[in-house]
């Protein structure tokens, strides 16, 4: 399945029905779902910015650093041999389930950011330059706006934004006047980590296909949510983190096309990305290593492995479907309160987020309370202040979705956002 929007309607197959057994059954694979916060039950809802763990994730790195805790690639030895066997396998593992055609097109990084900073400065420094232009969108998370804008400094290339809506949706009409022929990459977020839009990446692709312009697609809100089918999609480059999907931290992908890859130069130098080393010069090691300069994070890849096994155990259609119920439940239920908005679009537009404000509360005191009843959100610009100044805000709360969340946590949010607004009212 391509990088689209999955199926939303009620006539999914009979294995994407989310039943309240199978949801206790993933539930208990997460340990810490059983903690309670001052006195309460867990209710986590901060899964835009990090997901829990299941226990086979914990397991997997438990294994890693008792068993067979070694650096890789550069050592003979039983336990070198095994861990760079499982690294290796980690890459394969991932390379499945986005369905790369190889995994020498998967590129370990610290994480998205990391994997976007690695475009801009191997890919970006080599073919921009002042008559060149870059597009990306208001909607965009920092980690796809700052590297722009340092290297704008540098190269002095036009940097562009294919301005939102009021319903904050990307304002599409504007696109053929923006994506011309000077336009080099059009870099884009495919779920929006704020107003949870999810953006027609196929028909945004095509346009810039059209101009001969690179793409990067921003995946960290999708990949942990829906099937990502990258040769069915075909994108230049596309990057996401492994701690947004049940992964470890420290560890993120950046996927691209090969024979933009082979044509880059290393972001970092060092040891493993190198081939030869003289006091003349130095040849590059091949694909995917030549990026991976020094000890990489070897056990988080292997928890990433994991973890998208995990996943794919799961089933990604019967996760995006689990996530859109708890979405559209949550939609309705917060309209309802009175002073609270929503920023973004309807639930059939969005991922398994959403943002709101309390009209005379801040989202700070929301979210310090909400914690008191044992409730997790985000308060804050959630790294994304364009966005929150399109809506002429500094913050907005914000109650994040994943596989393991129920619509009594709803509840118990809706019930919480009563108790702040009694608190406000004393």
């Amino acid at each position: 399945m391509a990088l689209q929007t999955p199926r939303t309607d009620t006539a999914l197959h009979d294995e994407t029905q989310v039943t309240p057994d199978r949801l206790a059954e993933l539930r208990a694979q997460f340990p810490i779902l059983q903690r309670r916060v001052h006195g309460r039950s867990l209710v986590y809802l901060d899964n835009a910015a990090t997901t829990q763990k299941p226990r086979a994730v914990i397991q997997t790195l438990d294994r890693y650093y008792r068993e067979y805790n070694a650096n890789v690639h550069r050592g003979v030895h039983t336990l070198s041999e095994e861990a760079t066997a499982a690294y290796e396998e980690a890459r394969q593992r991932v390379a499945r389930f986005i369905h790369a055609p190889s995994p020498r097109q998967v590129i370990f990084t610290r994480n998205a950011t990391e994997a976007i900073n690695l475009v801009a400065y191997s890919w970006g420094a080599a073919h921009l330059g002042p008559e060149d232009e870059v597009l990306i969108t208001e909607m965009e998370h920092h980690s796809n706006i700052v590297p722009w804008q340092i290297l704008q400094e540098r190269l002095g290339f036009t940097l562009r934004y294919v301005p939102m809506t009021d319903q904050g949706t990307l304002d599409l009409e504007r696109l053929d006047e923006l994506l011309t022929e000077r336009t080099r990459l059009f870099a884009f977020v495919h779920v929006s980590n704020v107003v949870g839009t999810v953006n027609p990446v196929e028909r945004l692709i095509a346009a810039a296909r059209q101009v001969g312009a690179r793409v990067l697609v921003d995946a960290s809100q999708s990949v942990p949510h829906m099937p990502v089918d990258v040769q069915a999609l075909d994108p230049d480059f596309l990057v996401f983190s492994g701690h947004k999907m049940c992964g470890p931290t420290g560890i993120g992908v950046l996927y691209g096309r090969r024979e933009l890859l082979e044509a880059m130069d290393p972001f970092l130098g060092g040891g493993d990305m190198i081939r030869e080393v003289t006091l003349q010069g130095s040849r590059w090691n091949e694909l995917p290593y030549k990026f991976e300069a020094g000890t990489p994070a070897i056990a988080q890849a292997i928890g990433l492995g994991a973890a998208v096994d995990f996943l794919a155990q799961v089933g990604m259609d019967w996760i995006w479907q689990h996530e859109h119920t708890l979405t559209r439940y949550a939609y309705e239920r917060l309209a309802e309160i009175e002073g609270l908005r929503i920023l973004g679009p309807g639930p059939e537009q969005r991922g398994g987020l959403v943002a709101f404000t309390l009209e005379g509360i801040h989202p700070h005191d929301v979210a310090a309370i909400l914690d008191r009843e044992g409730i997790a959100v985000r308060a804050g610009h959630h790294c994304a202040q364009p966005i929150h100044d399109r809506y002429g805000i500094a913050a907005s709360a914000r109650a994040s979705f994943y596989l393991y969340n129920t619509l009594e946590e709803v509840d118990r949010l809706v019930e919480g956002l009563e108790k702040v607004i009694q608190t406000f009212a004393l």
